[in-house]
């Protein structure tokens, strides 16, 4: 899971493996599988640097290298 902030400032955590993709428009929001949307306080850089990184800790790289 990772870590995100509301608009309000409360922090929440997702699967990211449940994003079906991300729009900027200005805000970051997140289009769950599920058609849910969550509109978060970081922008994409961030957003994906976490991704990136969540991905590394559970060893899903292995199998794509």
């Amino acid at each position: 899971m990772i870590e995100l902030t509301r608009l309000d400032g409360r922090t929440f955590y997702v699967n990211p493996h449940q994003i079906e993709y991300v729009e900027l428009n200005p805000d970051t929001t997140l289009i769950m599988l599920s058609g849910k949307r969550l509109v978060v306080r970081e922008n994409y850089q961030v957003l994906f640097r976490r991704i990136l990184d969540y991905r590394r800790e559970i060893g899903l790289f292995k199998n794509e290298e």
